[in-house]
C-alpha cells in the first residue's frame, strides 16, 4: 500500500493534459462515421425498393381491377398499369407491363404481370430483377 502523500497516487489520479486529447474529435468522428454512414445509406436503399415495389404492385392491381370492369378488355389494364407506373416511377426501372385474360378460382379474370428491376446503388447501376402480378375477377354482366 502506497503512503497517502506519495508521488505515484498522486499522478496516476491526475488526468492528462488538455493539449493531449486534441484532435481526438476528428479521430472519433471518423471512425463514427465509417459506420453509420454505409449503415445509413443501406437503410436508404431499402427504402427506396419498398417504394418502388410497392408502387408497381399498387399499378398491377389497379390496371387489373380497371380490366375487370365490364365492356374492358385486358390491354385497357396494361395501359392502365402503365399510366400509373408513368407518373411515380422512372421509365427506365420497368421492363414490361402485359395482362391476360386468366381463371381465378374458376372465375373468369384479368392478370397484370408487371416486371421491373431495382439498381443496388440508388437509381444506378446492374438491377435486381422482380416482377410483381395484379388480379381480378372479371364483370360477366349477368
Amino acid at each position: 500500500m502506497l503512503p497517502a502523500g506519495s508521488l505515484l497516487g498522486r499522478a496516476s489520479a491526475r488526468r492528462a493534459p488538455a493539449w493531449a486529447e486534441r484532435g481526438s474529435a476528428v479521430v472519433d468522428f471518423v471512425l463514427v462515421s465509417t459506420l453509420v454512414v454505409p449503415l445509413f445509406l443501406g437503410i436508404l436503399q431499402v427504402g427506396l425498393y419498398l417504394y418502388v415495389r410497392n408502387t408497381v404492385t399498387a399499378a398491377a392491381s389497379e390496371g387489373a381491377h380497371y380490366a375487370a370492369v365490364l365492356n374492358r378488355s385486358p390491354a385497357d389494364g396494361e395501359a392502365g398499369a402503365r399510366d400509373l407506373i408513368d407518373g411515380v416511377v422512372n421509365n427506365e426501372l420497368v421492363d414490361s407491363v402485359s395482362a391476360s385474360a386468366t381463371d381465378v378460382d374458376g372465375q373468369p379474370g384479368v392478370e397484370v404481370v408487371v416486371q421491373a428491376h431495382m439498381p443496388p446503388l440508388g437509381l444506378w447501376g446492374p438491377g435486381i430483377a422482380f416482377s410483381v402480378e395484379g388480379h381480378a375477377v372479371k364483370e360477366t354482366g349477368e
